[in-house]
């Protein structure tokens, strides 16, 4: 019986954390560029389209994932881009209601989390072919990786741009901003020498 509980705990660990460092949606599979390029001139920014990003994620895979058996093979793609767009529609209008400021800088790319490669793709390879925990897990794992490198990326880039980390004030006013980080070729900069650490430590684990 322990044995048997182990075994479950630690595939629901693997589940989980697959999302985080093996299968990193961005630093592994590199999807979802568009927005991770384009709203992470702030931390603030990376860490609402996140949770936006997630909140679409984790409800589809639910949805998707109950409905699973019975949506034809013919047509699962159209449900699951309707099932998808229905909860992106729902993120978009919370943003515009409760927090505007956010939700313009954002622009469209809130909407365009219906067409984001990380969501169809982990409704099509995952959540269409096992059962709602699994699915759960898959989703906050994934989430929570997307949603991370987000705020890594948009804390850099903040830092080194404005002098700030989520509005705070971190650099003294002798710091002279790099203005380049504010501009998309300081994404792709960052974000290039951020998947070089990343590769650097996957290896240097997998060789210990």
């Amino acid at each position: 019986m322990n044995n048997v509980c182990n075994q479950t705990c630690t595939g629901c660990g693997k589940e989980f954390s697959k999302g985080l460092w093996r299968q990193n949606p961005i630093f592994v599979q590199v999807l979802g560029m568009c927005p991770t390029l384009a709203v992470t001139t702030k931390a603030l920014f990376g860490f609402s389209m996140g949770m936006a990003t997630a909140f679409v994620l984790i409800c589809s895979s639910l949805a998707v994932s109950v409905i699973r058996k019975l949506v034809p093979q013919q047509v699962r793609i159209a449900t699951f881009t309707v099932i998808i767009a229905t909860f992106v529609t729902c993120a978009d209008y919370f943003l515009q209601a409760n927090f505007y400021t956010i939700s313009k800088e954002l622009g469209p790319y809130v909407p365009l989390i219906v067409v984001n490669c990380i969501i169809l793709g982990r409704q099509e390879a995952f959540a269409s072919k096992n059962g709602v925990f699994r699915s759960l897990l898959d989703a906050i794992g994934m989430s929570v990786g997307f949603t991370a490198v987000l705020i890594l990326l948009g804390s850099i880039r903040e830092l080194l741009g404005f002098g700030t980390i989520f509005n705070f004030k971190i650099l003294g006013a002798g710091f002279e901003h790099w203005v380049i980080m504010a501009l998309p070729a300081g994404a792709f900069i960052t974000l290039g020498f951020l998947i070089g650490l990343f590769n650097w430590m996957n290896k240097k684990s997998k060789s210990n």
